[in-house]
């Protein structure tokens, strides 16, 4: 039953003599009140998340690299928000949207490897190079690469399949940019 519906007062309570705020409607009255309290604090229960798919699996990992030294920082999320522009051509709203599916599938997601795994199976070697790159991007977006970031681009550089050589071509190409 909605707190609405258990809100409503019957006539027959004034009928019985009882006035709008007698014993009986007042507490009624009552848990009415700290029911609809408590609803309103309750959150809505999210939807499931969609399975990664070799975007969403680059965004999570973006998100992963930048939230790894435990300072997820607003040119981080500016970066991550203007590389998911860039390579999937989506709009800055659809790519903040995209970049807040992505914050709750890192946020579910057990281990890098998965990510790195789906677009190893996925995508091409060079599309591979250009993930990395934008990681790097990530990485360098806040003017400083921590070794905790270095870490979890390592680990997705290995699950993706590519070689530190790769990863030194990427590197320069995201200082370059």
């Amino acid at each position: 039953m909605s707190p609405l519906r258990r809100c409503t007062f019957s006539r027959a309570s004034h009928a019985i003599g009882e006035n709008s705020l007698g014993c009986a409607a007042r507490a009624d009255y009552d848990s009415c009140m700290l029911s609809r309290i408590l609803h309103a604090f309750q959150a809505p229960k999210p939807g499931p998340l969609p399975e990664p798919d070799e975007k969403l699996a680059l965004g999570a990992l973006m998100v992963r690299v930048a939230k790894s030294d435990r300072y997820y920082d607003l040119a981080e999320i500016k970066r991550i928000d203007r590389l998911l522009t860039r390579l999937y051509g989506l709009k800055p709203i659809e790519a903040a949207k995209m970049r807040a599916t992505c914050e709750k599938l890192e946020h579910a997601a057990p281990d890098t490897d998965r990510f790195g795994l789906l677009i190893r199976e996925t995508v091409s070697l060079e599309a591979r190079v250009a993930a990395l790159e934008a990681l790097w991007e990530v990485v360098l977006s806040d003017g400083d690469s921590q070794p905790q970031e270095v870490q979890v681009l390592d680990a997705a550089r290995e699950a993706m399949g590519l070689s530190h050589a790769d990863s030194d071509t990427a590197r320069a190409q995201a200082e370059a940019q």
